[in-house]
């Protein structure tokens, strides 16, 4: 018999850590509202485990699509409200801040920023009936802004912003917060944004490329390295549940190669110095 039960809803469960977060999280007993937007998605999921993984149809930038969802989950939950909910959903997009299109700027803010707001507004009062948890999945980027990932990095910055606010504005009724912020792991998020930005980045300027025409080309090859040589999503699931799950859960995890020694140089390194550290390795 599995030492965990409850509900908890994960966005953007479809691929990557989202995925791996929802077989972790039904293994252990939980039942998951899997968050999706394509119904062979769906289907796959509900496959993996029919009685503890439910697929929801969610777009988190689709305020009907959140208000049906969460009557769905309200529905099915009963008095036990939620004891979790993981905002995992999200887009990088990648570029040159000096000609990235503002329409891009603004969908990467939305998508990772707005969209796990209304998530969040959505749910929190069954959230505050099953004295759940709030995981939100931010990044290394939330934390350190690499070159060409300004636009990603901001909207990574703000979601750690939010994850404080509300873990101190959620206290006197003792609901954690906690951030996750994965470095390199091995996700179909870096190999989707390739995708999606060569569109943006084939219709830059000729003049974008003899400015940042190598950064471009490194970032190109180390997004394919990301989706290939990374941690394995699996182990981002454990922090998750440790998340949700530990009498005593951490305000901030951070995980992945090469990931703890980068935090621990942007708290004693001037940034002068982190700025040559960057220039000479991009």
């Amino acid at each position: 018999m599995s030492k965990f039960s409850g509900n908890i809803l994960i966005t953007g469960a479809s691929t990557g850590i989202g995925e791996a977060c929802t077989l972790h999280m039904a293994k252990l007993g939980y039942r998951v509202f899997a968050g999706v937007r394509k119904e062979k998605d769906a289907e796959r999921l509900q496959q993996q485990d029919s009685q503890k993984i439910v697929p929801v149809y969610l777009d988190v930038l689709n305020e009907k699509q959140i208000k049906q969802a969460v009557s769905q989950i309200a529905e099915s939950v009963g008095d036990n409200g939620l004891q979790g909910l993981v905002n995992n959903a999200g887009i990088a997009v990648v570029g040159p801040l000096e000609y990235l299109p503002l329409e891009d700027i603004r969908r990467q803010i939305e998508i990772n920023v707005y969209g796990q707001i209304a998530v969040t507004q959505s749910v929190l009062e069954l959230l505050r009936q099953g004295q759940g948890r709030i995981v939100n999945m931010s990044s290394l980027s939330g934390r350190f802004a690499f070159p060409l990932y300004g636009a990603y990095a901001a909207s990574k910055f703000a979601l750690e912003a939010i994850t404080d606010a509300l873990r101190r504005e959620l206290a006197p009724w003792k609901m954690h917060v906690a951030s996750i912020e994965p470095g390199v792991i091995r996700t179909p998020i870096w190999e989707k944004s390739l995708k999606t930005n060569e569109t943006t980045l084939d219709q830059l300027p000729a003049e974008a490329y003899e400015r940042y025409g190598e950064r471009i080309e490194a970032a190109r090859k180390g997004a394919a390295r990301s989706g290939k040589g990374g941690l394995p999503p699996e182990e981002v699931a454990k922090v998750v549940a440790h998340a949700l799950t530990a009498r005593r859960p951490k305000t901030r995890y951070v995980l992945g190669r090469n990931a703890k020694p980068l935090v621990f140089l942007t708290r004693i390194l001037p940034d002068w110095l982190l700025d040559r550290i960057t220039a000479a390795s991009s």
